[in-house]
């Protein structure tokens, strides 16, 4: 990798999804060295929360996030002094947004660099581009690593727990217990996203970025929907009906974009299918593609594309394009992560009232919903002597700074008056500046972030409606079992073994394969790979609990 320069680099090339794959107990072909199986394990990092302002709606121990209303008045004060010691950190992480500015020409940038006390260079990777990115980063020079690098979670990235263990800093001694008291905000990073996180051989080498505890999520077009004759407490054959009489001429229900199986993630978590992976009592690992609910998840989507409920072009459309169709009423719901809540009230004001689906029953049970992995990802370090990955670490302390923060105020929003002015509830409220120069398109919430929290600014209403779905839908969460584990298996054939199964769903709902082939797909899955992944996902659990 050449060595980077100030502006950041945009780079280019295509990816695939995500995650791993299915069932059985038998004992795979050994393990790697980054298994946790017989090794001792480090303690997670001692939990303390942040200090903050008080939240106006109180947070569980069950997953409910805590949500505030308002905009706090008065800000806190989380670090005590500039981390840095002006030197450069070269940063690399994904990227959802469109290309920034230099450096030289962007003053949230400047306005960063100023309050770390460093300058930084930035490797930005697009979505789209970051997998194959990745591959090339990891393959590559050890010396040319970037100081700081984000692990984005949405990937299979290849042997990428034999990369961290390599070539990444090991944070055991920094973060471990109690020595992670030296950061208070890293600190007040919650216990499940570490665990969600995993370790590698035992040893802890990143720092999560926590998620909030509902995954994929159905997002609807309230208004479409209840005119359509939705009610809480529907069925599947409900849901069924209300899809059908809110299609009509050009408008459809149902919206999905390329590689969402129609949405299949939504519809499983319904189905009560295991969310990925499930453990038995036993321990025994067991994936969805083996249960005969997912297998009737997959039937009931393609009865929905059969009867027209689906826009037409549901294996082509990027979400992106998805969303426009979203907001313009031509599809009336669409999957997307629970945390895409925020621009879906802000930008659909006027146009549509935003609403997360509860979840149909099946058979007289209740309906479940997908889980996210709590850690979005993580942050690691590239080895070095320790007074620098101390300084490291301040840094990323700094950026994990809580809601209701000074510090979290400049890393989201920017400078007042430059960035952002006040609404008449106190929130931030971005000027045209604002929306050029932000954390969207200078990534830094990719590096670290304090725990998330329910807020939309002078939306009051949408708070409140987030929260009490929350309370509805937590205690029916489907978790994805092998989350925080490791598997050989996995780390190299996942992404193939991931594409045999969701072609598969995807040309069963579209009517390209018939629902009989299902069973003849998921056996070559398992022999290609599924039973081992099981048996390594069986034998890390086993360590881990």
């Amino acid at each position: 990798m050449p060595s980077l320069s100030r502006r950041t680099l945009l780079l280019s090339a295509a990816a695939a999804s995500v995650s791993g794959a299915l069932t059985a107990c038998s004992t795979g072909s050994g393990d790697s060295d980054v298994s946790n199986a017989g090794k001792k394990l480090a303690p997670w990092p001692a939990y303390k929360a942040a200090s903050g302002p008080k939240p106006d709606l109180a947070p569980t121990e069950a997953g409910v996030q805590a949500g505030y209303t308002a905009y706090p008045a008065d800000l806190v004060r989380s670090v005590s002094r500039t981390p840095g010691d002006g030197s450069t950190v070269k940063v690399m992480s994904v990227s959802f947004g469109t290309p920034p500015k230099p450096a030289s020409a962007n003053r949230f940038w400047a306005a960063v660099e100023k309050a770390l006390g460093v300058k930084i260079e930035y490797t930005i990777v697009s979505q789209a581009d970051y997998q194959k990115k990745m591959a090339t980063v990891m393959a590559g020079d050890p010396d040319t690593l970037p100081d700081i690098i984000n692990l984005f979670s949405g990937f299979v990235l290849p042997r990428e727990a034999e990369f961290v263990q390599r070539r990444a800093e090991d944070l055991t001694p920094y973060l471990s217990g109690e020595a992670i008291s030296e950061y208070p905000n890293l600190a007040g990073i919650p216990t499940h996203a570490w665990q969600d996180m995993g370790r590698v051989g035992g040893r802890i080498y990143g720092i999560p970025l926590e998620r909030p505890l509902p995954g994929s999520t159905l997002w609807l077009n309230q208004g479409m929907f209840t005119d359509a004759g939705m009610k809480e407490g529907w069925t599947s054959e409900d849901f069924a009906a209300v899809a059908r009489r809110a299609t009509s001429g050009r408008t459809y229900a149902l919206g999905a974009a390329n590689g969402s199986l129609f949405g299949n993630a939504v519809h499983a978590a319904a189905h009560r299918a295991p969310n990925e992976w499930a453990v038995t009592k036993d321990g025994t690992f067991r994936h969805c593609a083996a249960d005969e609910r997912y297998k009737a998840a997959i039937a009931f989507q393609a009865r929905l594309r059969k009867n027209g409920s689906y826009y037409p072009d549901s294996t082509s459309v990027s979400q992106i394009d998805l969303t426009t169709l979203y907001y313009n009423g031509t599809v009336g719901s669409m999957q997307d992560g629970f945390g895409a809540y925020l621009p879906k009230y802000r930008e659909s004001q006027g146009k549509l009232t935003p609403a997360a689906a509860l979840p149909y029953s099946v058979d007289g049970t209740p309906g479940g919903i997908v889980a996210a992995r709590r850690s979005f990802g993580y942050t690691v370090l590239k080895k070095a002597k320790k007074e620098r990955i101390e300084l490291l670490l301040r840094i990323l302390d700094y950026l994990a700074a809580p809601f209701g923060s000074q510090e979290w105020e400049l890393v989201h929003y920017g400078v007042e008056g430059t960035h952002f002015t006040r609404g008449k509830d106190g929130s931030p409220e971005p000027t045209k500046l604002g929306e050029v120069e932000n954390n969207t398109n200078l990534p830094l919430k990719y590096l670290a972030e304090g725990p998330q929290v329910l807020f939309v600014p002078g939306m009051p209403d949408a708070v409140r409606a987030l929260h009490s779905w929350q309370q509805k839908v937590v205690p029916h969460a489907i978790r994805n079992a092998s989350n925080g584990l490791q598997s050989r298996t996995k780390n190299a054939q996942g992404t193939t073994l991931r594409a045999m199964l969701d072609d598969a769903v995807t040309g069963i709902v579209a009517g390209r394969l018939p629902l009989s082939e299902w069973d003849a797909v998921v056996k070559k899955w398992r022999a290609q790979g599924g039973d081992r992944m099981a048996g390594e996902f069986a034998k890390d659990y086993a360590a881990n609990t």
